[in-house]
């Protein structure tokens, strides 16, 4: 079994629900007392979030090269960042590495593409919603990204910040993100794309009439696939 290195903190919340779902994984396939060989690097959010805020995304690469450097020099095998959003910096956080990034764009779009959809609405913070490196790599595997309007684009991410990062769950929230879900399909999506870690802890799979793709479950079970020897990394673009 190859050793998954977890770069994480981002929120800890979604860590930990990658923790988890990476044994559960490990456990389906393997059965017994079997769990993942894996190390953890998690950063101090609070840190990132105010590059995040005033920009300095050079500066988050940098930590997170560190912390991927880390992880290397702790036995990892290959990297998985446990964030949506970061993976903005992804080619600076591979600078230099010796070991491979299982990029989460790649996983989502091949899971996507598995289900002969080709349309779907992105969900995720302000950053992975307007900026291009998450649509943009989306698309490069054939994929037409679907946004929310402004207004909904506030909703989403001021959910995720305000309150699923901190781990609180409502029913209003919750309700406000079917209303989102509901008007991305209406404008044409064949498909929802649950584009933050955080997403997964506030709707589901019943919260939307079409199908959904959980960005955090598909990297964590690409992941021990991929450390199990069950798959290849996917292709990237």
């Amino acid at each position: 079994m190859k050793v998954i290195g977890l770069l994480g903190g981002m929120s800890w919340k979604s860590s930990a629900e990658y923790y988890r779902l990476v044994n559960e994984r490990v456990r389906e396939l393997r059965g017994g007392y079997h769990s993942a060989r894996a190390v953890l690097y998690s950063v101090d959010f609070a840190e990132i979030e105010a590059m995040q805020a005033e920009g300095r995304w050079d500066d988050a690469g940098r930590e997170l090269n560190k912390a991927a450097r880390g992880l290397e020099a702790a036995g990892a095998d290959f990297v998985v960042l446990c964030t949506n959003t970061m993976h903005k910096v992804a080619d600076r956080l591979t600078d230099g590495l010796g070991i491979p990034l299982l990029h989460l764009a790649d996983t989502t779009a091949a899971a996507i593409k598995a289900r002969d959809i080709t349309r779907v609405g992105l969900l995720g913070t302000g950053f992975t919603m307007t900026q291009p490196f998450y649509r943009e790599r989306l698309a490069a595997h054939g994929l037409d990204v679907l946004v929310p309007d402004e207004k909904d684009r506030e909703t989403v991410h001021r959910v995720i910040y305000d309150e699923l990062v901190h781990g609180v769950v409502t029913g209003g929230s919750r309700e406000r993100y079917r209303e989102v879900i509901a008007r991305l399909v209406e404008a044409g999506a064949e498909g929802v794309l649950y584009g933050c870690t955080e997403i997964e802890l506030l709707v589901g799979p019943g919260d939307s009439p079409v199908p959904t793709f959980p960005t955090t479950r598909l990297h964590a079970e690409a992941a021990v696939d991929h450390a199990l020897g069950e798959a290849s990394l996917p292709p990237a673009v």
